[in-house]
């Protein structure tokens, strides 16, 4: 695991210098280093834990060293973040391991002067029981702390949705996310999908809640199973899936998937048409629209025409149409568990967001057909983006009326706006505004 260690301390401070996602960094690495199975599983295990819980770890180096974080050397404070993280979050990993490994990779980055440093604040960790202290900290501080993500967004997220549903957010944001799939229903039935798979090794179950939907585990590489190769499921969370089903397209409609790459609810809504009938799915860069393209033919869906498009501008090419899904580029604050890195942003960095996701919605309501539905969405959790969005939209828009869409699932509001919390075994944080066309 040594080489594996060392990989993870590189690409912690690689991340610290890019603004690349964490998958990608580590797809790269993994591809340019002769790392085992073995090896691999640890590293990504141990990047993304650490990446997740940065926070919470430079909380505890500060605890426990005397000298200040912001003037430890950046790779030092890297391998005493792994080195943490091992002890605390890994229990199949020997403590005295965690330590020794940690002070072996001071050798292996000559970092010589930080091996006694880095030695002693690890075993001291150890000799107070590992203990952490909260003392001092308000609710907020605590939040933030202990699930390791800004203030600004416990703050946020407290105040505009409950503590409850706060806190349940910021359990899901941790550790490892469920996976789940859409099942290709034009060309086998979840049952028949599950026994496939497992005749391929991957333990697969039915979702109880939501028909077509299949949780997978231990899978491996995806694109190797002759069941994905054969076009019989893609990759898609329960709460993508349940905005398909909250525009409610059905045979022969017309429908329009705005900024739709990489395709998943555009495939979605195909099967839920029984391949019958027409869907534009529109992207602004062509690499992308080649994207949803290439896993349309694969799934052997005929009727999605993959087309580049800005969604700012109104096309009078398109026709109207009897579906609109309006899935807005977004803060991505309902899927941190994906991509951990979006929480070491500031909050200003979503300041622009609403104006573009308001100018996008202003478009897409162009293309819907009077008596038809349109859908807006985001895969995150604030208000701005969200609720204001839909409310403003529907204040300035007589000719739209917001409805409720029944949606083949227990616990979903029976309302036109609906907020889906992100949960530790069900889907991502996500919003959905039904509205149709009166006039």
């Amino acid at each position: 695991m040594a080489n594996a260690r060392l990989t993870v301390v590189k690409l912690l401070l690689k991340m610290d210098e890019s603004s690349a996602y964490s998958n990608i960094l580590l797809d790269s690495a993994f591809s340019e280093q002769g790392l085992s199975e073995r090896d691999k599983a640890f590293a990504a295990a141990l990047f993304y834990g650490v990446t997740e819980r940065k926070m919470t770890l430079n909380y505890i180096i500060s605890q426990n060293s005397r000298i200040p974080l912001e003037k430890i050397e950046k790779e030092t404070a890297a391998i005493l973040q792994i080195g943490f993280y091992q002890l605390l979050y890994m229990p199949s990993v020997p403590e005295s391991a965690a330590v020794n490994e940690s002070v072996k990779l001071c050798k292996k980055m000559r970092l010589f002067s930080s091996e006694g440093f880095i030695n002693g604040i690890l075993r001291n960790f150890l000799r107070k029981n590992k203990a952490v202290s909260y003392i001092g900290l308000s609710d907020e501080e605590r939040l933030s702390i202990e699930y390791s993500c800004p203030l600004w967004l416990a703050k946020k997220w407290k105040a505009e949705y409950g503590e409850e549903n706060a806190v349940k957010a910021l359990e899901a944001s941790l550790g490892a996310p469920p996976l789940f799939a859409r099942v290709n229903t034009t060309k086998v039935s979840d049952e028949e999908l599950v026994e496939l798979l497992k005749k391929e090794g991957v333990t697969a179950e039915k979702n109880p809640k939501l028909s077509g939907c299949v949780k997978l585990n231990k899978i491996g590489d995806i694109e190797k199973l002759k069941a994905f190769r054969d076009g019989l499921f893609h990759i898609q969370d329960v709460s993508s899936q349940l905005c398909c089903h909250t525009l409610r397209p059905i045979v022969n409609q017309t429908v329009i998937d705005m900024c739709a790459a990489p395709g998943g609810k555009s495939f979605t809504m195909a099967e839920l048409m029984g391949n019958n009938g027409k869907i534009f799915s529109l992207d602004l860069y062509d690499a992308r629209t080649n994207l949803i393209a290439d896993g349309a033919k694969r799934l052997g869906l005929k009727i999605i025409e993959a087309r580049q498009n800005n969604a700012v501008r109104f096309d009078e090419t398109l026709p109207l149409a009897d579906r609109v899904l309006c899935d807005v580029p977004c803060s991505g604050l309902g899927v941190i568990r994906r991509k951990p890195e979006i929480k070491y942003k500031s909050e200003s960095e979503f300041d622009e967001l609403p104006t573009l996701q308001r100018a996008i919605l202003e478009v897409s309501s162009q293309y819907v057909k009077v008596g038809g539905t349109l859908v807006y969405s985001t895969c995150t959790l604030s208000r701005r983006e969200n609720d204001d969005i839909a409310q403003n939209f529907a204040q300035d828009h007589p000719e739209f009326s917001p409805i409720v869409q029944p949606i083949p699932y227990e616990c979903a509001e029976n309302s036109p706006v609906r907020t889906f919390f992100p949960d530790k075994d069900g889907g991502d944080g996500f919003f959905t505004a039904a509205f149709r066309r009166v006039k």
